[in-house]
């Protein structure tokens, strides 16, 4: 069973990702900026953290910056509903700062379950 971290300001979207993911037998651990992520991260660590963009405390580009730095092999997926400039622009810069997947909201719940489980397949290399 992989261990994954949802972070996520929006408590309605982090539920559905909980529920989602736990359906898909993974154990969930959820925080609600990327400033408590970092901290449950360090505390118990997760195989895959699936992170908001735009949040209060931390956002979602400074947390993947710090994850990259602190935590190299952990796997990173990057979501984002927009803001000023729309989730587009948000999630290509997550991309350059070592998100191994991104999603604009709304996505489908299955494609995330497949992201997932294609980043947590052992002994493969992902580009």
């Amino acid at each position: 069973m992989s261990r994954i971290l949802i972070v996520d300001d929006d408590p309605h979207v982090r539920q559905m990702l909980e529920r989602v993911l736990r359906k898909a037998d993974h154990d969930v651990e959820t925080a609600e900026n990327g400033k408590e992520a970092l901290q449950v991260h360090r505390e118990r660590p997760a195989d895959l953290i699936v992170t908001d963009i735009i949040m209060p405390e931390k956002e979602g580009l400074e947390t993947i910056t710090e994850l990259r730095k602190s935590f190299p092999a952990v796997k990173i997926i990057a979501i984002s509903g927009g803001g000023r400039i729309g989730p587009a622009q948000y999630l290509k810069m997550a991309k350059i700062l070592g998100a191994d997947r991104t999603f604009s909201k709304p996505f489908n719940p299955s494609e995330l379950i497949a992201a997932v489980e294609e980043l947590l397949a052992p002994d493969k290399e992902y580009q």
